[in-house]
């Protein structure tokens, strides 16, 4: 499993996420699902951001709407973008993303990458994050269950002056270390990075 998990944006070392594409010429999925609740002029204006991101790596991006399709076939990986949590894990149920990418994972055929909403939805739970993440933005039942293909809870935003999210995640990490509820914190700028049976903070 190949996954780089950043708490905004690329990060501050975006080499360690090129690395992990065996492809010099790797074509990226962007999903940006978790933008779904917000006006549709602003999502794709952030879209193009990310396209541009990935493009200054040398990646080739292009936006896989998981309401019109799922299909992975010549991709080398998904790139998720933030957003609302409980907004992305219900695109990925409706669409049967999360099935699809629990077998490429498994499979090792894709490269899991993504920032704040993007790497919260693989904890086992997503309880905490509502106190961040408003579920009123879910059209329909909300899902409190993560993908459950890391161990622990993410929290991102973590000590990081200037971002508007900063102040909001306090309280879950306070809430996760009085329940018990194993985690990790990234500021701004750190990623989690896992190859394999490795992990670490970059």
């Amino acid at each position: 499993m190949r996954l780089y998990l950043s708490s905004y944006r690329l990060g501050d070392h975006p080499e360690h996420l090129r690395a992990l594409f065996k492809s010099e010429r790797a074509r990226v999925a962007v999903i940006a699902n978790a933008l779904d609740a917000v006006p549709a002029e602003l999502r794709a204006e952030m879209v193009e951001r990310e396209l541009a991101d990935l493009a200054g790596l040398g990646l080739t991006g292009v936006e896989l709407d998981l309401r019109s399709s799922v299909d992975l076939q010549g991709y080398d990986g998904v790139w998720v973008r933030g957003g609302n949590v409980f907004v992305l894990r219900t695109a990925f149920a409706r669409s049967g993303f999360d099935v699809l990418l629990k077998s490429a994972l498994e499979a090792d055929s894709i490269v899991y990458a993504g920032y704040s909403a993007g790497a919260c939805v693989l904890a086992p739970s997503l309880r905490g994050l509502e106190l961040c993440d408003p579920v009123s933005d879910v059209d329909g039942e909300v899902l409190w269950d993560g993908l459950g293909l890391i161990d622990e809870a993410i929290v991102p935003h973590v000590d990081s002056p200037g971002h508007p999210e900063t102040d909001l995640v306090r309280p879950i990490v306070d809430l996760y270390r009085r329940t018990g509820v194993p985690h990790l914190t990234l500021r701004d700028g750190q990623a989690l990075l896992v190859t394999g049976s490795s992990r670490q903070v970059v």
